[in-house]
């Protein structure tokens, strides 16, 4: 039995609530990243293999690299646009686990995040990251898969040749096959009426006019719903706020008040499984995120990418999905230009190609897939069929949804933490106080023990200035 070790944030067969979700963050603060590790879990779960999620933070220490040695044959890490300033820390504890192990390493899909011209200067301070980690991983593999050609570039630019591109574990869900597409005879046509799903990264509106294209899809489509992925949307959606009381607006989803967040449209999914099947249920998708656009795509449901940086970018060319450039869109983009524009066929065409590409890497890394070695998932997917998996979060509208014991909770324990903490406070501040009061009573008995000997009769001032400093010689000859 081959033991596989998987960085992951959960199981696929972890049953979770919000609450959890949210609690400990088993999303690593983006949806997007339960697709392509539960797709990589499929995708190796052979009747050979056992696969194990080793959860999203990573445990540098010596008895955690022990622990791994001695109970696994391989760990298999994807990723995602990990060469980016805000992981580094996570890189380099990455990096300092995978020095500590004596197992293959096998990376599947990293990627650098550049912006959309792909200049990698504003990553230049990663490069003793970047090196460290391709270092420790090429020790223990034969080489890098990563997510498209920016990537593979940056790498080889920094002295590492050995790196595949491979696209994103994600993409494969269904192995060879990929589900039936509208083709591209310009006879298709959105309804006012249509459903559709939008999706959107709170930075992108620093490229382009996705906030002006969002107001005017709501103003459009009645029947639009919104795809959140961040753990900071499925905290508001959750937990709610008071911008409806105190009147306050944005012109991006984050407050309540944003037509994204109102009439039922938002929804963070936490379960792959349960977002690709509500997505089947509707006409076009769109929006700056890889991942939910990918989501709807293995649904079936047509999508197309507002391209706004390297990390969407690289993916749509290597896998063909059809995609726009934000920063090039006129602010009143209707989806309906969008659907009629978008062609399919090389997505689909190229599919094969690109699996068999992905498999030969798993091959050479000593890495059977299911859908050439197994049932082709069939297990995997009757396994999740039979949980009772929850639903997308929706947001609260105050009432008792089985989880207001939970905020309770939660709220009596933030409650109970800020009166520790400011305990704990307040005992330091009394003991400086303490201090300060005793260093203070000392200063007042020297400055009284001088006062007494100035006015004591003694020899004049200049011997008094000639003792001063002796004295002062004498503390600066101590401190040399």
């Amino acid at each position: 039995m081959k033991r596989i070790l998987l960085r992951s944030g959960k199981s696929p067969f972890d049953v979770v609530t919000p609450e959890q979700v949210i609690s400990q963050d088993l999303i690593g603060t983006n949806s997007g990243n339960l697709l392509f590790s539960d797709a990589a879990h499929k995708i190796l779960l052979t009747p050979g293999t056992e696969v194990t999620s080793n959860g999203i933070r990573t445990d540098p220490s010596p008895s955690s690299a022990a622990r791994i040695n001695e109970r696994y044959d391989v760990f298999v890490v994807p990723l995602a646009n990990a060469f980016r300033p805000s992981f580094q820390g996570a890189l380099d504890r990455l990096s300092q686990l995978i020095e500590q192990l004596r197992i293959p390493v096998v990376v599947l899909g990293v990627g650098a995040q550049a912006g959309a011209d792909y200049d990698t200067a504003g990553i230049s301070e990663l490069r003793p990251s970047v090196r460290r980690f391709m270092k420790a991983v090429l020790k223990r593999s034969e080489s890098v898969g990563v997510r498209g050609e920016m990537t593979a570039d940056y790498l080889r630019g920094l002295g590492f040749d050995e790196v595949e591109v491979i696209g994103c574990p994600s993409m494969f869900l269904h192995g060879d096959t990929f589900p039936e597409l509208p083709a591209f005879d310009g006879r298709r046509k959105l309804t006012p009426k249509a459903r559709i799903a939008v999706n959107v990264s709170r930075g992108s509106s620093k490229v382009g006019p996705i906030a002006e294209i969002v107001e005017g899809t709501c103003r459009r489509y009645p029947n639009l719903g919104y795809f959140a992925q961040n753990l900071t949307d499925a905290e508001l959606l959750f937990w709610g706020d008071t911008s409806h009381a105190t009147g306050s607006t944005k012109r991006m989803p984050t407050l309540g008040t944003h037509p994204l967040l109102r009439d039922g449209r938002p929804r963070v999914p936490i379960d792959p499984v349960t977002w690709i099947e509500e997505l089947r249920g509707y006409d076009f998708a769109f929006g700056t995120r890889i991942h939910g656009n990918i989501a709807a795509l293995l649904a079936g449901t047509p999508a197309v990418v507002l391209c706004h940086d390297s990390r969407t970018l690289e993916l749509c060319r290597y896998f063909e999905i059809p995609y726009q450039m934000l920063g090039e869109l006129p602010a009143d983009t209707d989806p309906a230009d969008l659907y009629e524009k978008a062609d399919f066929s090389g997505l689909t065409g190229g599919h094969q190609e690109r699996f068999e590409r992905f498999t030969a890497f798993l091959d050479k890394h000593g890495l059977p897939n299911t859908f050439t070695h197994g049932d082709g998932g069939a297990a995997f997917d009757a396994r999740l069929a039979e949980l009772r998996l929850p639903d997308s979060i929706r947001r609260w509208d105050g009432s008792d949804d089985g989880a207001l014991g939970y905020r309770i909770g939660w709220l009596r324990e933030q409650t109970q933490r800020g009166q520790q903490s400011l305990h704990k406070e307040l005992k330091a501040a009394r003991e400086t106080l303490a201090e300060l009061q005793a260093r203070n009573e000392e200063l007042e008995r020297r400055t009284a023990a001088v006062e007494q000997r100035l006015a004591a009769p003694g020899p004049g001032p200049a011997a008094t200035a000639s003792a001063v400093r002796a004295w002062l010689r004498r503390r600066l000859e101590r401190r040399a």
